[in-house]
């Protein structure tokens, strides 16, 4: 069996003075895929980062990159590269010259640097600003340069560490599409750290979400979407409605939470919660539907009932505040043609309504 491009065993980072800030990290990456680390600040996703790179060192665990332990192996002789938000061009240099460097240091024969550096300008297209220092670039000639000083290389892992923080939306939405294509085109694993959960999920074949120093999951960015384990991956990842309760029954896959607003039901995302512990029923805002409150629910629908506070248009999307009661409203995002000439107006009653295969019960353990 082959191994792992990267594997982490128990990870873990504490810094003197006590303050954990990893605890525990178990990962396997595969060759070719592209990982997105996704938190909040302070999480550690950065931290991980720097330990893969031996820029930090390891408290404890293990870090093997294709077979091969490189716990305590200097950055320098590890097979990575690393390219971080600022980029960290050279002023005084050109282009082609930020890009040689790195294979200058490794003492690598004229021939063989000249051939990767065109190699890579070719393949970035920078062609036109090869001879360009960086106060004459781009933001996006910038992080092409970046990318290739890191890839010409020719490392193993490529390591990102927010690469896209400074650049404008526009400008970002066109280097992820480009970056995205390049990792596929190269074949080479990609650990991405980023505090954009948007661009975690368009970007990874799967996404690690960390919080306060530990993994809270790790899946494919729409399993992550649709179905999270744990009550901060269901806060955290896309706009979930969640409904608090207790456990009432579970069973093949399925779980029942009763609620204050009826016994609602979902599938089942744990084994180990028992009958009577604390519940969310989480379901994507994507899959909830607004209906007239006398309207009769499809089967396999569950529903609850609320009132009209504001509706916002934007262009052909409206959203739809709904007060539940007095503990809890709820943001529906739907289109306008939806609701027009249904009286869902301010102060109207309605019923939310959703399938209850697309709701998760996740064990709330506080």
């Amino acid at each position: 069996m082959a191994a792992y491009d990267l594997e982490l065993v128990k990870l873990r980072k504490v810094y003197p003075g006590g303050t954990v800030a990893v605890e525990g990290f178990d990962l396997q990456v595969e060759r070719g895929e592209f990982i997105s680390f996704v938190g909040p600040s302070g999480c550690g996703k950065t931290t991980t980062l720097r330990m893969i790179a031996g820029l930090e060192s390891i408290t404890s665990g293990r870090l093997m990159i294709r077979g091969q332990d490189m716990t305590g192996v200097p950055t320098e002789k590890r097979p990575t590269a690393t390219i971080f938000q600022n980029y960290a061009i050279f002023p005084h240099m050109t282009v082609r010259e930020n890009i040689a460097f790195g294979l200058e240091v490794r003492r690598l024969p004229a021939a063989e640097i000249r051939r990767r550096v065109e190699a890579m300008i070719e393949k970035l297209e920078l062609g036109d600003v090869a001879d360009a220092r960086e106060a004459s670039l781009s933001g996006g000639q910038k992080q092409r340069l970046a990318l290739a000083r890191g890839l010409v290389t020719e490392p193993e892992i490529l390591l990102l560490d927010e690469p896209l923080g400074a650049l404008d939306a526009n400008l970002r939405r066109s280097i992820q599409e480009e970056l995205k294509i390049l990792q596929r085109d190269l074949n080479i694993t990609f650990v991405f750290v980023t505090h954009a959960q948007s661009e975690a999920l368009s970007m990874g074949d799967r996404v690690v979400v960390m919080n306060a120093g530990r993994v809270e999951q790790i899946s494919a960015p729409f399993d992550l979407y649709t179905r999270p384990r744990t009550p901060f991956v269901a806060r955290f990842i896309g706009r979930n409605k969640i409904i608090e309760g207790t456990l009432a029954e579970t069973g093949a896959g399925t779980a029942a939470v009763q609620t204050r607003f009826g016994r609602l039901r979902g599938v089942a995302v744990s084994d180990a919660a028992t009958v009577g512990s604390p519940a969310l029923v989480v379901v994507p805002s994507e899959y909830v539907k607004l209906e007239a409150p006398d309207s009769t629910p499809e089967e396999g629908e569950d529903s609850i009932a609320g009132t009209v506070t504001g509706i916002d248009a934007v262009g052909p999307l409206a959203y739809v505040s709904v007060r539940l009661d007095d503990r809890q409203s709820v943001r529906i995002e739907t289109h306008r043609e939806r609701i027009a000439g249904r009286g869902m107006e301010p102060g109207a009653r309605v019923a939310l309504r959703w399938r209850s295969e697309r709701a998760t019960i996740v064990p709330d353990m506080g």
